[in-house]
């Protein structure tokens, strides 16, 4: 990334560290503002980005990249703690509810009546910035001219980190961690002064379990409904931005953003995981900040810039690549469409026979209208990666070789020329279960010639949600019924001498919890198939470019100690137990500019044995050290979540220290019903 200096940039910038934003009820919003310095004269449109993770430390080296850049370019920006976060009043109960949204309007209403503001405000934001963007722009707020919304979702149940197709995601566990941990944290005595220890308190016996929250709704009822923008696509009036990336969780809503939305949109896709795109992994990276210019510039300024002859959806067109957990550059292009849904994509369908995938001018063979079944260990998904890639670990999915030994395979013949598909991939099943609870796994894989299997996209299904995700049911065990599984929409190039390969299977830990007991699936061939999104070349494509990507001046940091990302596999085979440790330490850093030392530590463990599928178990322990003088205080959170057939179970801990003093602990132990899970 070009490091853009203060003097490289149109507009000298101010930087005012801490403001407070009153609200009606007499509480205030923290925020940070950097404001270009003739603004007080010449007002500007303000760019609002509004999220949790603490505008004083936790994102401020972000936030010196992107900040002090598109103030440079005449914006005033704007980082606001939400409610109970950071150096804000209150308490935080959960996320996305309608205190935080209410809050977000006011903030932009606030914002316009400033000296410095011409009355124009964009949202800008990645991941939960991204998500409310979306939801307050549902509100309508008369302000709010066009959002930027990275990383995010129209459904908080069907794309989530909680649920996927209706089965639990191990990342419910660590998002709830992740919370668990951002709450306990002490806003700033520099900020609020005397208040922090009471405010810190407060926080930490008011916060609660969100985990607890997210467990007691397993399917898709009024709880996720709210803040679901899906429920009303024509609520959003304003211009929407959509970005994200292949390796992220979140890529399906853009796809639903630009076929439902009513408004002018954009959606843009590259390799990336759960990042902004000028910071991109796997690269390229590209000038996101520029273009980011280019839309608010369009929508807050009116300036003719030619950004909406852009494209719909501008994607990264991905190449075959070898299988391995973490890329820094993912080889492929760029590529577009003027529409989606594009009427240039074109379903071709592979049907079904053991073992094969045929295409539709191959004739079946005389064996093909049997009955296929499968049982799969829970060591299916070990190697699956995560469902966010933040890829700063190896999180990526591994060979598949591995994983297809439990699952059942279909593989084509020889690709006699390139295949390229852009779009969600679905399996049509005609299935039935031994067992009243049950899941199914599906991957779409590139089988190179030597044998090394890709994994390209995928999708889950909780069979039990085939009559919808708001009304399950058991199954009828025996019963066949027809099913569809989509898989998460990807741009991909089949190259010519590789083979499609789709593989089924009944397990996918510890990407999500497993059913209750084993569970056998019998599928019918003859019934089913394979409907992929082909795509043809465009002339479109060869005018797609972006800029390399630019920003502000890095934050000064010191690492006191280093970094540990790290994937490890245990396998003890005396003891036929494997665990998954997933480790994050962000090491020791100091932050000279707020004379602040930090420590940031979470490791998670996921745990089977043998075939028993209630040992699963998902274990997570987190630590947070801030520290400046003689004041420091330290969090440490630790929860475990486990299983059988009826129930789920948590046991939690929290306890908080002020220099050697234990000032809060708190224990939970609670039990959930599972609801067809």
């Amino acid at each position: 990334m070009r490091q853009c200096e203060p003097s490289d940039l149109p507009y000298r910038v101010d930087i005012i560290e801490n403001l407070w934003i009153p609200l009606a009820d007499g509480g205030r919003l923290a925020a940070r503002l950097w404001l270009p310095s003739e603004a007080e004269q010449s007002p500007v449109p303000a760019i609002f980005e509004y999220i949790p993770y603490r505008k004083r430390d936790m994102t401020r080296a972000r936030d010196a990249v992107n900040h002090q850049y598109l103030a440079g370019h005449g914006y005033a920006c704007i980082r606001v703690d939400l409610r109970g976060s950071g150096d804000s009043d209150g308490v935080m109960l959960d996320q996305y509810r309608e205190q935080e949204l209410s809050d977000g309007v006011a903030v932009i209403e606030w914002l316009a009546r400033q000296p410095w503001c011409d009355g124009n405000v964009g949202m800008m934001g990645i991941s939960w910035g991204g998500f409310n963007a979306l939801q307050i722009a549902s509100r309508r707020p008369e302000e709010l001219k066009a959002i930027v919304t990275a990383c995010s979702t129209d459904d908080l149940y069907a794309d989530n980190m909680h649920y996927m197709g209706g089965c639990l995601l191990t990342d419910n566990l660590s998002e709830s961690t992740t919370m668990f941990s951002v709450n306990s944290c002490p806003p700033d005595p520099e900020i609020v002064g005397e208040r922090w220890r009471d405010m810190w308190l407060e926080r930490l016996d008011g916060s609660g379990l969100w985990l607890e929250t997210w467990l007691r709704h397993q399917s898709r009822d009024g709880y996720w409904r709210h803040g679901s923008v899906c429920e009303n696509y024509g609520a959003i009036r304003c211009p929407v931005m959509a970005v994200g990336g292949w390796a992220d969780g979140y890529t399906n809503a853009i796809f639903r953003l630009l076929e439902h939305l009513e408004v002018p949109r954009q959606g843009l896709i590259g390799p990336w995981g759960h990042k902004y795109p000028h910071q991109g992994i796997p690269g390229p990276a590209i000038g996101f900040l520029q273009e980011s210019l280019r839309w608010f510039d369009h929508w807050l300024k009116g300036c003719d810039n030619g950004i909406m002859a852009e494209p719909i959806l501008r994607a990264w067109m991905q190449d075959s690549v070898p299988p391995t957990c973490y890329y820094h550059e993912r080889p492929g292009r760029w590529v577009g469409e003027q529409e989606w849904p594009s009427a240039r994509i074109e379903t071709r369908e592979f049907r079904l026979a053991p073992w094969r995938l045929l295409r539709e001018d191959e004739s079946r063979p005389a064996d093909a209208g049997g009955e296929l079944s499968i049982q799969s260990p829970l060591s299916v998904g070990l190697f699956a990666g995560k469902w966010c890639s933040y890829t700063a670990a190896p999180d990526l999915p591994h060979d598949q070789r591995e994983e297809d030994g439990g699952a059942l395979v279909f593989e084509s013949g020889t690709l006699t020329e390139d295949l390229e598909i852009l779009g969600a991939p679905e399996l049509e099943l005609r299935v039935s279960s031994n067992r009243a609870v049950a899941m199914v796994a599906v991957r779409l894989c590139d089988v190179a010639p030597d044998d090394k299997i890709t994994r390209v996209t995928y999708g889950l299904f909780n069979l039990n949600h085939h009559c919808g995700s708001d009304r399950p049911q058991a199954l009828t065990p025996g019963e066949f019924i027809p099913v569809t599984v989509p898989l998460n929409h990807i741009a991909q190039v089949f190259p010519k001498g590789h083979r499609l390969r789709v593989s089924v299977s009944t397990s996918y830990w510890a990407l999500a919890w497993p059913s209750p007991e084993p569970v056998r699936l019998t599928i019918k061939p003859a019934d089913s198939a394979l409907r992929l999104p082909v795509r043809p070349c465009s002339e479109i494509d060869e005018t797609i470019a972006f800029e390399q990507p630019e920003g502000g001046r890095p934050l000064e940091m010191t690492h006191l100690e280093p970094p540990n990302h790290n994937w490890l596999v245990h396998r003890d085979l005396a003891d036929d137990r494997s665990i998954l440790e997933v480790i994050q330490d962000q090491g020791r850093i100091f932050i000279s500019e707020i004379d602040l030392e930090i420590i940031n530590s979470t490791r998670n463990w996921y745990t089977y044995q043998d075939d028993d599928f209630t040992s699963p178990k998902g274990e997570t322990k987190t630590k947070r050290v801030f520290r400046r003088g003689d004041w420091q205080v330290e969090t440490t959170t630790h929860t475990i979540l486990t299983a059988d057939a009826d129930n789920f179970y948590i046991w939690a801990e929290l306890d908080a220290w002020e220099g050697e003093k234990r000032v809060f602990s708190r224990n939970w132990d609670i039990t959930i019903p599972r609801y067809y899970l």
